[in-house]
Parts: structure tokens; C-alpha cells; sequence
């Protein structure tokens, strides 16, 4: 399963889109201390390759299903053709207690009704045997929310963090250490054993849920390692005899003919990120790389970015972006491209695609959404921003003692069972006959599955990763592996794979702040000629503090 957003690191891994989800908020302030202070904490690293000893031993089901299309890693195979036969993965109801189990995720579009008015969740919720009651926040200010949890010490039994949001929580690791669950030794080698489910994870995925030196979290793996992608609606572009573009100059000079304002119809949503991709600017660890001399570069230092923030601002000058967009963040991008027709390009997660396909094709059945591939506009092969880390991970309280701890992981291992499952079925598309359709092809989603499906326990989860199978996109399958293993080849190298880095406070407290003056820059409330001093900002509020913690960790580590 897909969601629709969270997004690699860019500030929105949706499938930012997190996975398609929408745009990242701001995480300002603090953790764990009062809003008045300065953030403190100069960062650290961790070598993961010297906890192998912590992580869980991998181990695969027995029932696994042979994909229809080969993912060249880390891209997931494909599976183009429902399971005709379904297996329970799971014999005995995970839940024991019958004690209500609380919960906070994301949720990027309209909020599903809560457990009382969801047959989705009381239908799951009977098969776990407790109750999982779900705090559903927007995905788009799902930071804000995160922080003023965190630093009021107020979790859930079960936390949902995006990975996208992990690199702009101050002191990150402090909190683990206050707030949640040290889950080594109930996963750790065979000890995972008592889990299934989780010991498919791939084992990268449980590296990267290590703090402290410590196995911290449930990971939620990637289903796929790109942060965004930039999609047309090519049945509009067809409609007009127009070619998906090949250069930034193609694009924009389409973006310049099917912007008609008279027709509500503009060119592009914000597409900035992909604008720097198209440039090259450097995307690992949020947009750091090493020069010729080996030292540490971020982003906004290079000449790459210059160049893309100016093609952005000119975008944004010329009247290509849709106004709604310019004028406010709670604008619905998606709502626009994909129900609309008012963006015929849109920057989100890859997460998004098979998601807006399906619903709003009910309507338009003309729709073609695709993925523009990446190009460069500088010469040479493109750069493609991606990492293979977690959407997702699923933190556990602290302090609620070992059996409710284990009654938790039981929780998770069901909700994580894979294809071919019942216990997938379920949670993927709900009850036949309320959420879903029988087909020969496999499940087809009614309104109330969208109404009230928000991937709510994909989110305190995980999966070995797979994309499809999706009968009510038959396409698809085919469409994204294929773009996916064609974009893999040029995936960004990322000199500092391997290290865990718990960015300075003060670097992850300006994140934010400094990326609303490059958008006032964008949006025409600052001139251009002010990149220089934003980025002087910039280092002085933890830019330089930041770097020298790159360069220390891969001294550190022999690199």
C-alpha cells in the first residue's frame, strides 16, 4: 500500500506527496524545554555498521507471492494481479487486554470520522481484539502538533513520526531517551521471532531505527526512495497535441501555453524542488555534499541553487503558479491538478499517484496522471534526490510496563501482515460489500473506503515493501516500476550513508525559518540580490555548526 504523501528528506517526504503527502510544516522551538530558550545540543553521530548486534534477525514468510515486475533496489517489485487466495497470517487476535490503545497519525486531506462513526476502524479494531483509538492531525502541520507533544512529555501509546519530520525536532534524541519505549530486546536477533511480520523488514530499515545506540522504533519501510516527482495531467497535454517535456525549457514553454487564466488553468503548482533537482543542487542529509577538498557544501551555498531559485522566482513572476497556491499554504494542490484540471503540473510524492488516479478517475474517467521524467538542465545525466530510509516510525510510550509493551508489538506485527493476507485485505481496503467491491481482478474501493481510509494503521506499521496490486488502476503497476527502475540509475550518492546524525538543535531550528525567506524570495517579497545575507543567516544560526559535524562524523568513521 501507498499512502498519499510523506514522500526522501526533502522538508515534505510524502510520499511528501511522505510518501505524495502534502507540504511539510514548520518545527520550530526547543524540545523539552521552554519556549523562551535557545535550542542547545551541538549534534551527534552514530556509525550504524558497528550496531549490527542490536537489530533483528531477517527472516521471510513462507507464503511469499512472486512478483509480476522486478524493482531494481531499493525500487519494490510489482504485483500486478490480486492474490486469487487469501491466507490468515495471523491465528490468535493480537490484543489481550481489551484495553483501549491510543495513537496519533498523519493525515493529508479531508479528516475520517472517528472510531465511533467508522465502520472502517470498529471493523479492525474487533479483528485486533483492543481497540486502537486514532488522533488524526494534518499532515501539513504535523510538526507543530509533534512539538508541542514532545515538549509537554503528552505521547500516545503509539506515536506515528514521518522520517521527514525526524530531521526538525530539536534534540531528538533526548526525547527518545524521556518519552518512548527502548524496544531492543523485545526485537533484537531471534527475539523478533514473536513477531513475523516484523522480521520480513528489510534490514536497512531497522538500521535507521537506531537512537542512542539503541533499537528505538518500529520502522515503517520506503515502498519507494524518491521524495517528489513532477506529474502532468497528461490527458490534458494530449488533449492538445503537446509532448511531455524533455528539458526545462520544454517545460516552460508549454507551462507558457497552457497558462490561460480566463480558462482557470495555470501551468504549475510549486515545483521548486524539482527545479533544483533539474539543477542539481544536492539533496543528501536535506541538502548537503562534499566539495572537491572533501568539505561539507550545503545547498544554498552552491551556484546550483542560485540558479534554480531564480528560474523559480521567474516562474512565480510570470503568472505560471496557480494564484490560489501563491496566496496561501492551505490551498489543495492536489484538488487542483487532479479534480480540477486547474494545474497541468504538479510536484508531489510518488505516493500521491495511484491514490489520485483511482479516486478522482470515478469522475473523469479521461484522467491520466504521469510522471514527467527527470531531466537535466544543466548537461550531463540527472541527478535524482532519494534515499532508501523509513516513511515512517512507530515509537512505543515509555513506563507502560512488559506486557502491555509486547501486547503492543503483537498490535503492530497484525497490522503490518503482507499481500495475500487477510489481515491485509482488511486493513488496506476494509469490509466487502461497505469499503470495498469483489472483482476478478482483486478489491475495488467504494466512497465510503475513501471517506473513511486514511492509512491509519499502515501508519503505526510497516511492511516488506512491495507497489500493487491496484485493480481499480490497472496501469499503474507497470507505469511506476517502470519509471521508478529508469530514475533509480541516477540516484543521488549520499557520502554520509551509514551515519545516523542528530543534527545541532540550532541548525534544525532554523530549518524552517530560513526556507520562508528563500519563499518570500521566490513570491517577490524579497529581492534575490538577498540570497547572500540569508545564507550569511544561515551559518552563523547553525549552518557552520552543522558542517563541522559532517566533517567530524566521516572523519570519525575512516571516510
Amino acid at each position: 500500500m501507498t499512502p498519499q504523501n510523506p514522500g526522501a528528506k526533502a522538508s515534505r517526504r510524502h510520499f511528501l506527496g511522505l510518501v505524495g503527502l502534502g507540504t511539510a510544516a514548520a518545527a520550530g522551538g526547543p524540545l523539552l524545554a521552554g519556549c523562551s530558550e535557545k535550542p542547545a545540543g551541538t549534534g551527534a553521530a552514530q556509525n550504524l555498521d558497528k550496531l549490527a548486534n542490536l537489530l533483528p534477525t531477517h527472516k521471510d514468510l513462507a507464503q511469499s507471492i512472486k512478483p509480476d515486475v522486478l524493482g531494481t533496489r531499493p525500487v519494490p517489485d510489482g504485483y500486478t494481479t490480486y492474490p486469487g487466495t487469501l491466507v490468515d497470517a495471523i491465528t490468535e487476535r493480537p490484543g489481550t487486554s481489551g484495553k483501549q490503545i491510543t495513537a496519533m497519525t498523519p493525515a493529508w486531506g479531508p479528516a475520517p470520522p472517528g472510531i465511533a462513526q467508522s465502520a472502517y476502524l470498529q471493523a479492525v479494531n474487533a479483528e485486533l481484539g483492543t481497540p486502537v483509538n486514532f488522533t488524526i492531525q494534518d499532515g501539513n502541520t504535523y510538526a507543530d502538533k509533534l512539538n508541542a507533544m514532545l515538549g509537554a512529555r503528552d505521547v500516545p501509546d503509539l506515536l506515528c513520526i514521518p522520517g521527514w519530520e525526524v530531521e526538525k525536532i530539536p534534540r531528538f534524541s533526548e526525547a527518545i531517551k524521556v518519552l518512548f519505549e527502548d524496544l531492543t530486546d523485545h526485537l533484537r536477533g531471534d527475539a523478533v521471532n514473536a513477531y513475523p511480520m516484523l522480521a520480513t523488514f528489510p534490514t536497512g530499515s531497522w538500521r535507521n531505527a537506531i537512537w542512542n545506540e539503541r533499537l528505538a522504533a518500529v520502522p515503517n519501510p520506503t515502498d519507494g526512495p524518491f521524495p517528489y516527482a513532477l506529474f502532468s495531467r497528461k490527458d490534458l497535454l494530449d488533449a492538445r497535441s503537446l509532448a511531455t517535456p524533455t528539458s526545462l525549457d520544454e517545460l516552460l514553454t508549454i507551462g507558457r501555453q497552457v497558462t490561460d487564466p480566463a480558462k482557470n488553468v495555470w501551468a504549475f503548482s510549486d515545483i521548486f524542488a524539482m527545479i533544483q533537482m533539474y539543477h542539481k543542487v544536492p539533496g543528501s542529509k536535506g541538502g548537503w555534499r562534499l566539495k572537491s577538498d572533501g568539505t561539507p557544501e550545503f545547498k544554498y551555498e552552491t551556484p546550483e541553487f542560485r540558479q534554480a531559485l531564480e528560474v523559480m522566482a521567474k516562474i512565480y513572476r510570470d503568472g505560471l503558479v496557480h494564484p490560489d497556491l501563491v496566496a496561501s499554504k492551505g490551498a489543495d494542490s492536489v484538488q487542483l491538478f487532479a479534480k480540477n484540471g486547474a494545474i497541468v503540473f504538479t510536484q508531489n510524492g510518488v505516493g500521491f499517484w495511484q491514490g489520485a488516479q483511482a479516486e478522482h478517475q470515478k469522475v473523469n474517467p479521461s484522467l491520466n496522471i504521469q510522471p514527467v521524467p527527470v531531466f537535466s538542465a544543466t548537461g550531463g545525466d540527472p541527478l535524482v534526490w532519494g534515499d532508501d530510509e523509513p516513511i515512517s516510525y512507530t515509537f512505543v510510550k515509555k513506563g507502560l510496563g512488559k506486557d502491555r509493551v509486547e501486547e503492543l508489538l503483537r498490535i503492530i506485527n497484525w497490522c503490518s501482515a503482507p499481500l495475500g493476507s487477510q489481515e491485509a485485505q482488511l486493513r488496506d481496503y476494509g469490509v466487502e460489500g461497505k469499503h470495498h467491491t469483489r472483482t476478478p481482478n482483486g478489491p475495488v474501493k467504494t466512497d465510503l473506503a475513501f471517506k473513511e481510509i486514511a492509512n491509519q494503521y499502515f501508519f503505526i506499521s510497516g511492511r516488506n515493501p512491495t507497489i500493487g496490486p491496484f485493480p481499480d488502476t490497472p496501469n499503474f503497476v507497470r507505469d511506476a516500476v517502470a519509471y521508478s527502475n529508469e530514475m533509480v540509475k541516477h540516484l543521488e550518492k549520499d557520502p554520509w550513508d551509514g551515519l545516523k546524525l542528530e543534527m545541532p538543535a540550532t541548525y534544525k531550528a532554523n530549518q524552517v525559518p530560513t526556507e520562508d525567506k528563500f519563499t518570500d524570495v521566490l513570491r517577490g517579497r524579497r529581492p534575490l540580490s538577498d540570497l547572500d545575507s540569508i545564507v550569511q543567516e544561515w551559518k552563523a544560526n547553525g549552518g557552520d555548526e552543522a558542517r563541522q559535524l559532517l566533517a567530524t562524523a566521516l572523519s570519525e568513521a575512516g571516510r
